[in-house]
């Protein structure tokens, strides 16, 4: 009996952008409530007030990003009078490069030479936005990473407390965060909790009835028909519900998809999902070592390289002299690179009593193979 194979130009994929990551659905169910109350903290802004802050929180891969675009797309639509920009704090953590991202979404242009101050960047922000009596709404997402990088302050203050230096600039914030370990309002200084002030919108984790409906749509919108049979979107569900994180579902169809493809079948098999399971799984892991700098990649890695050695926690003494020979950094920057590490959940670092004293202890959260297989480094032993 001849096999059912795909044709080498045909393809499982009706819309292969339905499993992209940033793909905001027409059709967003589940989340009614919190945008709802988006909406409502906005709607000073459409009458040409300052919006209300707000702080959307929840696990990763929770509709946090998706329903604040899915708004500001509304708001495009409905007027220019209030300009929404978002910022993807995991790529631009600094206040320059934030106020250079919005002084581009804002006027349009590039903002003024790299050589340029902070401080002409914002002033011609701040002309643009009284010559047009427009009002600037600023989403922050995972605003968690400029507290990694003590940036917080400086970025919430620029923004928050601009109308003392520009009168009628009127700016509001909306803050995500994705780190439930973390408190961003108790977190700011005092000038700043001033004028921040949030209402905290929660983004409780999906249940599983709502994961199989939004995989099920994704599924029908994306693949075309009996791609995916119902047992095994069966197992999808599940594996997303032991990751925790809806995002992983969505890439674990895409990779099966392309499993299947790769063996000219028709249809996805178990195999195709348990195969894309092993790398989607670690989605958070790749986002995460996307964020780092050249040098934090390289700490990192010499921590994952130690790691495989010791199979074992390890004394932060010991992790320096070994990180020190392949990155050559200070024991004072090791240390904040590591307590960063620990807050984004890469590591786990704690203390145990030693005699009369206490020695810090350091332990890799994931398998330090997969940590030096994503940061592309090739074992040195």
């Amino acid at each position: 009996m001849k096999k059912d194979l795909l044709m080498w130009d045909e393809t499982l994929f009706r819309d292969p952008d339905v499993f992209e990551i940033d793909y905001v659905p027409e059709q967003f169910n589940f989340r009614e409530a919190q945008i709802q109350e988006l909406a409502f903290q906005i709607r000073p802004g459409l009458r040409g007030g300052r919006p209300l802050n707000t702080i959307c929180r929840g696990i990763p891969g929770t509709g946090k990003t998706t329903s604040v675009k899915k708004v500001f797309s509304e708001i495009e639509d409905a007027t220019r009078k209030l300009v929404p920009v978002y910022i993807n704090c995991q790529i631009d953590n600094t206040r320059f490069a934030i106020f250079s991202q919005i002084y581009r979404r804002v006027t349009g242009r590039s903002p003024p030479s790299s050589g340029t101050s902070f401080k002409r960047v914002f002033e011609a922000l701040a002309h643009f936005l009284q010559k047009e009596d427009a009002v600037l709404l600023v989403a922050l997402d995972d605003a968690n990473y400029l507290l990694y990088e003590k940036e917080i302050n400086q970025v919430l203050y620029t923004l928050l407390r601009s109308y003392e230096a520009y009168p009628h600039v009127r700016i509001g914030v909306i803050a995500i965060v994705s780190d439930m370990s973390v408190s961003l309002q108790n977190e700011v200084d005092v000038r700043v909790a001033s004028v921040f002030r949030p209402t905290e919108i929660y983004f409780p984790p999906y249940s599983a009835a709502e994961v199989h409906d939004i995989l099920k749509e994704r599924v029908i919108q994306g693949f075309y028909p009996n791609v995916l049979s119902q047992k095994m979107l069966d197992l999808v569900v599940e594996q997303t519900l032991k990751s925790g994180d809806l995002r992983v579902g969505i890439d674990l169809l895409k990779r099966a998809a392309l499993n299947a493809e790769r063996d000219a079948r028709r249809s996805i098999e178990e195999e195709d999902i348990c195969k894309a399971y092993e790398v989607s799984r670690y989605l958070h892991l790749a986002f995460s070592l996307r964020a780092l700098k050249a040098e934090e990649r390289k700490v990192l890695a010499g921590i994952a390289e130690m790691s495989v050695r010791e199979d074992a926690e390890m004394r932060t003494g010991d992790v320096y002299r070994f990180v020190k020979e392949r990155a050559g950094v200070s024991y004072t920057k090791f240390y904040e690179m590591i307590q960063k590490f620990d807050t984004m959940r890469l590591l786990n670092l704690h203390y145990y009593r030693q005699g009369r004293g206490r020695t810090r202890l350091i332990s890799l959260r994931y398998d330090p193979e997969r940590v030096l297989e994503h940061l592309g480094v090739a074992q040195s032993i």
